[in-house]
């Protein structure tokens, strides 16, 4: 079962970056559980999470293979990838992009992890029976 994490736990991001290519090609076909958990903010900022996939992982492509949406508050925000919409997806990681509006001597400052979890055929098999 494929586990890891695609933003390590308590990472604060104070600006936009990148995460680490992590190999996700022992969970081929397969469906993920990505879970953004927030756990630190300040306030009037925004956060952008997407997630980006490569067969090589040097080349990532024009577009996400998927976004969370816009956050702003703490909290655990769960989103599925299907591996098995995109065959040739053999590394992933994720981008953020961070804002903050108002009169503020500090910039924007997010505590936050990003994990995958290989969802298990059982429950997915119990999900689409209803």
């Amino acid at each position: 079962m494929f586990d890891a994490f695609l933003i390590p736990e308590k990472t604060v991001v104070r600006d936009k970056g990148d995460g680490s290519a992590i190999d996700v090609s022992s969970a081929a076909g397969k469906v993920l559980l990505l879970t953004l958990n927030i756990t630190d903010i300040i306030e009037q900022q925004s956060l952008d999470v997407s997630i980006w996939g490569s067969a090589d992982g040097t080349a990532w492509g024009e577009k996400p293979l998927l976004s969370f949406p816009q956050k702003f508050y703490r909290g655990e925000h769960p989103l599925l990838l299907d591996l098995s919409k995109h065959p040739d997806v053999k590394f992933l990681r994720a981008q953020w992009r961070v804002e903050r509006w108002g009169r503020h001597a500090e910039g924007p400052r997010f505590e936050l992890q990003l994990s995958a979890k290989e969802v298990p055929q059982a429950v997915l098999a119990e999900v689409r029976a209803g």
